[in-house]
């Protein structure tokens, strides 16, 4: 039987609670929205998992039992299939908490990660400054050279936009990574930013290249100015 994908790429998305991280994974992979999650790993699994292994996988979830918080977590993971450059991509895109007390969690889930996509919300100021602390963050904890995305979410939430799009081109420039503008409600740059990872992911691995392969340091493909209300989903 002829494998149903040609490339499986692990995702991974960092960045503060509450900035839309699930919601993005959600609006991605299932083409929903719900602005009424609750906080990643905000809730006991209801697994308890093998005591002997610190990591269980148990469909599309994985549950880490760590002493300091007394009872197991769960970080969910999303799948879905794209067309790349004539490939068939399987992403696998893995969910995290941005709450400090779960960084011990979240560093283990950068091993193994291909592309990690960090993001911030534009009417939260505090969120994109602490980009840095999560590009320190990689630099500790994933592959050497893994790719990376800056997305700038909830921008259809313009009347209350507190960082600028020129501020975030300005960082994605430092970085040498591409930059989008994203809303998990309107679904805005949503497909184009994940398929854009997994692209880069593709060409740097040796796959099929069209044109000049060169990546632009920074894009934003479409301007999202719809109203909105809040995902409160990190």
């Amino acid at each position: 039987m002829a494998k149903a994908y040609d490339h499986l790429f692990k995702l991974l998305l960092i960045g503060d609670s509450g900035v839309g991280k699930t919601c993005l994974i959600i609006r991605f992979a299932e083409d929903n929205f719900n602005n009424t999650y609750i906080s990643t790993i905000g809730e006991p699994a209801g697994h308890v998992p093998d005591p002997d292994s610190p990591v269980t996988s148990v469909s599309g979830s994985r549950f880490t039992s760590d002493p300091t918080l007394q009872f197991p977590y769960r970080i969910d993971f999303k799948i879905r299939t794209v067309d790349i450059e004539g490939k068939k991509i399987k992403l696998q895109v893995w969910d995290t908490a941005g709450q400090e007390r779960f960084k011990t969690i979240t560093t283990a889930y950068y091993r193994g990660a291909m592309g990690i996509i960090l993001v911030y919300d534009i009417t939260d100021e505090k969120s994109f400054e602490n980009i840095q602390n999560w590009m320190k963050s990689i630099k500790e904890n994933a592959s050497a050279g893994v790719e990376r995305l800056l997305l700038g979410n909830k921008c259809d939430m313009e009347a209350k936009r507190k960082v600028q799009k020129e501020q975030a081109n300005k960082l994605a420039r430092e970085h040498g990574i591409r930059f989008f503008e994203t809303s998990a409600k309107s679904s805005m740059n949503v497909d184009e930013a994940f398929s854009s990872l997994a692209r880069d992911i593709l060409l740097k691995s040796g796959g099929r290249r069209s044109g000049n392969g060169n990546k632009p340091p920074s894009t934003d493909l479409k301007t999202c100015d719809k109203k909105n209300t809040k995902c409160s989903l990190g």
